[in-house]
């Protein structure tokens, strides 16, 4: 089941006199993985590269920012993916020491960097979230407000008409289970909406 990381963890490394300077944070999207690469150079203007990856869905990036071609931001994205994460940037920062590491040098000092900074990173598990709405009769809303409560759900909506219409979002795996115990308890007077009516 696919990770994500809690918060921001980090690694440094001095190999053959370059240092790297390794993070990993979590990321939804390219646009913002692209403020924090641009924070990162204005923070470090004596760096000779900030080379970053992202794994988010379809907005998955890997830059090797000057370094030869495939050396950085690929084996970095590749780390990512084989912790099996997803919304995550990982960025390193380096600092060039006058000694050339060479392809397979390079390749296994931002590997590393990714990978040290992942040791000190808390994961946590991703969860799918489904959406539901239903309407039911004014005499449910207090009960179904406390169920939803009890199973975890998060109420995102709620309308007042000639009944009450209700959404909410809760992980998927739970949701069947609950809408039965809902169909239960509400005695067939629960009507499932398939989208949120105008």
């Amino acid at each position: 089941m696919p990770q994500t990381i809690a918060r921001p963890a980090h690694s440094e490394l001095l190999i053959k006199k370059s240092r790297f300077i390794g993070c990993v944070q979590p990321m939804h999207d390219r646009a913002s993985a692209q403020v924090v690469v641009d924070a990162l150079r204005q923070a470090h203007p004596g760096a000779a590269h900030v080379c970053w990856a992202l794994l988010a869905g379809g907005q998955s990036a890997a830059v090797d920012d000057g370094e030869p071609s495939g050396t950085a931001g690929r084996p970095m994205l590749e780390v990512l993916r084989h912790h099996d994460l997803e919304g995550v940037l990982a960025t390193v920062v380096r600092y060039f020491g006058g000694v050339k590491l060479g392809a397979g040098g390079l390749v296994r000092a931002y590997t590393d960097s990714v990978a040290q900074a992942l040791l000190q990173a808390e994961k946590i598990t991703l969860q799918r979230m489904v959406t539901l709405q239903c309407s039911l009769p004014y005499a449910l809303e207090g009960w179904l407000r406390r169920e939803l409560e009890q199973a975890g759900a998060q109420l995102q909506n709620i309308r007042h008409h000639s009944s009450v219409d209700m959404q909410w979002s809760m992980p998927q795996p739970h949701s069947a289970a609950l809408v039965q115990h809902l169909n239960d308890g509400g005695q067939g007077r629960i009507a499932w909406l398939p989208y949120w009516p105008d």
